[in-house]
């Protein structure tokens, strides 16, 4: 893929820490759930008293990772393809994986941008959209479902040269918070948080034009904390806990008993 490739060094780093408790879940997670995540770990950790130390990046990256012994006692994938490989390979612990999202992708710009994203994808073969934002499709299932839908729209080879390319969600939308680039193609669970939905506006792309962004979450088989994760994954399907994450922009499986509500 021809494309604008800027140069920023991004570290996966822990953002939450918590060396008094007893015992500590380490959770990979994809890139689209920093922000919901944070919320939810914190009050899993407020009624049991585990702690979650999280790390976010591409899927892909932790794919690798935990190919190669990266020491995670749960992997978030932002699809259920890598999970799935995971538990080809034996690496996970048996009946472990589930779905527990389905993502959005949206287009989205900053409120002082005069390129008004609510025209759909044909807004970016306007002359004024320089660079365009998106996750690595190599690493990202989201950066995968853009270009999806770029194709599917018939649009791909014309703006194919203005793509800017994230290490994942995360930094696709620092990209074009920044000024790094004029429009992205990011999550909607980030479009919606902190501090993109105070600063853009986004339209949601046509669920039609790219294939189903299936999250799945598996416990890792080196976990040695496999109790406490399964505890998490009943937390995460509890109704109010089902209501925030679609809150922030992750719709639940269809057995949940709500749906989504529509954005404001």
């Amino acid at each position: 893929m021809k494309a604008f490739r800027l140069v920023c060094c991004f570290l996966l780093v822990p953002v939450i820490s918590a060396t008094a408790a007893e015992q500590q879940l380490q959770i990979a997670a994809a890139a689209d759930l920093q922000f919901v995540f944070l919320d939810l770990s914190a009050r899993f950790q407020k009624e049991t008293g585990h702690a979650i130390e999280l790390t976010f990046g591409s899927s892909g990256n932790f794919f690798s990772q935990i190919q190669n012994g990266a020491p995670f006692d749960m992997f978030f994938s932002a699809d259920v393809d890598y999970p799935g490989k995971l538990e080809a390979a034996g690496l996970v612990e048996p009946g472990t994986l589930s779905r527990y999202a389905t993502g959005t992708v949206v287009l989205w710009s900053r409120k002082d941008s005069l390129i008004d994203v609510r025209r759909g994808l044909q807004t970016l073969v306007d002359n004024r959209v320089r660079r365009i934002s998106i996750a690595n499709p190599d690493y990202a299932p989201y950066g995968r479902a853009a270009v999806a839908a770029l194709r599917r729209e018939e649009i791909y080879d014309k703006i194919r040269n203005k793509l800017v390319l994230g290490e994942n969600i995360s930094q696709a939308a620092q990209f074009v918070e920044s000024g790094n680039a004029d429009i992205g193609i990011l999550a909607l669970s980030l479009a919606v948080a902190p501090p993109l939905k105070s600063k853009g506006i986004y339209y949601e792309i046509p669920t039609n034009l790219y294939p189903p962004i299936d999250q799945a979450v598996v416990i890792l088989k080196s976990s040695k904390h496999k109790d406490i994760a399964r505890q998490f994954l009943t937390f995460l399907k509890r109704p109010d806990i089902a209501e925030a994450m679609r809150t922030n922009g992750l719709n639940v499986p269809e057995s949940q008993p709500q749906q989504r509500k529509a954005r404001p």
